[in-house]
């Protein structure tokens, strides 16, 4: 007879020559062995779920990240102009000041 059992088996056949205490214990050490195997898939299955949420979390900081980055350069952008203007500004009022300049002497 094959003594052999795989975690699937759930009784031992009758005839199998193992005294009853000996069956009790098995018994006892695969619900054990089940518990722990049920233990680890639900553990398994948080993680899976927490990779996944982790995942989305990610991407939607990622797109954060992105939209800032847009928002950044275009106040870059909006500030070179400004730059520009106020040099084009200052230029104008020195060549006012220069102008004024040459009336009062003349």
């Amino acid at each position: 007879m094959d003594l052999r059992r795989t975690l699937f088996d759930d009784i031992l056949p009758e005839d199998s020559g193992i005294p009853s205490e000996e069956k009790k214990k098995t018994s006892k050490k695969e619900a054990t062995g089940l518990e722990r195997l049920k233990n680890l898939e639900e553990k398994i299955a948080t993680a899976v779920e927490k990779v996944k949420s982790l995942k989305a979390e990610k991407a939607a900081l990622e797109a954060r990240v992105k939209e800032l980055e847009n928002a950044l350069r275009e106040k870059n952008a909006e500030i070179e102009a400004i730059r520009s203007e106020k040099s084009a500004i200052k230029g104008q009022i020195e060549d006012l000041l220069n102008e004024l300049d040459t009336i009062e002497i003349g």
